[in-house]
């Protein structure tokens, strides 16, 4: 996970990265119980997605429910343009 990796080497923190990555896991596995818990991406965005999304510390998981599964799509930094990211540049279209 680039993640963990990011944490534990260039910011040398390995305990750290290892809390963190725990941290979302727990996040994650929550999603099992309560899929829609998380915040519909469309309330902060100007357009309609299936995406909704979970905080975690600095770090959002950006997931979609769909037929009783939840997929996770990606994990990112809050701080991170994750709506281009996610759809690309939109000015474009």
């Amino acid at each position: 996970m680039e993640i963990k990796q990011y944490i534990s080497e260039e910011l040398d923190n390995p305990t750290s990265a290892v809390k963190v990555i725990s941290q979302i896991t727990n996040r994650i596995k929550d999603l099992v119980n309560f899929p829609e818990a998380g915040v519909p991406l469309s309330t902060k965005i100007g357009f309609e997605t299936k995406y909704r999304f979970i905080v975690s510390g600095n770090y959002l998981a950006f997931y979609r429910f769909e037929e009783n599964s939840v997929y996770i799509d990606r994990v990112l930094y809050a701080k991170r343009d994750y709506i281009r990211i996610l759809f690309g540049n939109l000015d474009n279209e």
